[in-house]
């Protein structure tokens, strides 16, 4: 067993629990909308806690002549403004929101859209590696896990886990950095058997790939930034172009959980026998329990959540406002 640590802290008690398949989430802190708010993930059954940027498989399915799925963690819901996302530092690599500048961060609605247009999330096991220059968008990659954007006809909760095809990639360049935007559909989505690549999509879901880089070229503005640039003029590249981006950011990954001392990311897992931050389950369990007090899979009464007060569009929560933004003169 490798040393284990964290900053510890105590953590409000749980304040719900909702099993996926075979993970289930533990919600501790506050409630969405404060900066103690944290989404746990374990194993379903028998409560271990996990990564779900380490432990998660990123390959669904393990049938080399069946078409390749992938799983994806969901971070964000459809038409919701909170920007939670997979907290690469924090132990056991929870879901939180996104802090800026001491403020938690929303995106804007920038007209005629209604926060994130899609189920955002991203593919486990995978890594943009800012030592890394793309050979194609000449830029490094931004150190996060893969984004996805997953345009099915549901809107997937937060924290779930689902297998997707993927259609193709966009690649964003975010403040200098490579920012692929993987485009999947959920396996189960009644147009899984008819659209196969982003070249469908203009037959079953016209419209939507053009409001995707319309979408992520103006969301920005309303916080005082430029548009943002692409890689490729905005256009799509297919879905085998999009299986060697992840099969280069997986193989990024497995480096990275295989560095023995790293100081900017949790790497702790309790899959990845062959790592240095592998942890047995119970030896997991234990940890958990020292950092948050409480015992993985235990259930507690569920807090009351507050309400919204009228105000919090501009009191530090989601504006709830339009704004246009002009490309023209941009």
């Amino acid at each position: 067993m490798s040393p284990f640590s964290f900053t510890c802290r105590r953590e409000p008690r749980l304040l719900h629990r909702r099993c996926l398949s075979k993970y289930a989430t533990n919600v501790l802190g506050g409630p969405l909308g404060s900066a103690t708010h944290r989404m746990y993930f374990e194993q379903r059954g028998d409560g271990a806690p996990l990564s779900p940027w380490h432990d998660i498989p990123l390959v669904a399915s393990s049938n080399p002549t069946s078409s390749k799925e992938y799983h994806m963690v969901c971070e964000i819901p459809r038409w919701t403004n909170a920007k939670l996302e997979i907290d690469t530092k924090g132990a056991f690599n929870p879901i939180r929101q996104n802090v800026k500048n001491g403020k938690l961060r929303y995106v804007p609605n920038v007209f005629p859209y209604k926060g994130y247009i899609w189920n955002y999330g991203a593919l486990p096991q995978t890594y943009e590696d800012p030592d890394h220059v793309d050979a194609d968008t000449g830029c490094m990659g931004d150190s996060d896990p893969v984004d996805v954007i997953e345009i099915g006809q549901a809107v997937s909760a937060r924290g779930s886990v689902h297998r997707v095809k993927v259609l193709g990639v966009l690649a964003l360049i975010d403040d200098g950095e490579t920012d692929w935007k993987v485009v999947a559909l959920r396996s189960d989505d009644p147009l899984a058997g008819k659209v196969h690549s982003v070249g469908d999509l203009e037959s079953h879901m016209p419209g939507i790939l053009q409001a995707t880089v319309d979408w992520f070229t103006k969301y920005k503005v309303p916080d005082g930034k430029p548009l943002n640039r692409w890689a490729f003029d905005g256009s799509a590249r297919d879905e085998e172009y999009a299986h060697s981006v992840i099969a280069a950011t997986h193989d990024a990954w497995k480096k990275l959980v295989a560095t023995e001392k790293h100081t900017k990311f949790s790497l702790v897992n309790t899959t990845v026998e062959s790592s240095p931050h592998y942890l047995t389950p119970s030896d997991a369990s234990n940890a958990f329990k020292a950092m948050t007090d409480i015992t993985p899979g235990q259930m507690y009464t569920s807090h009351r959540l507050p309400q919204s007060s009228p105000n919090d569009a501009y009191d530090g929560g989601p504006d709830q406002r339009w704004h246009y933004v002009r490309t023209d003169h941009a």
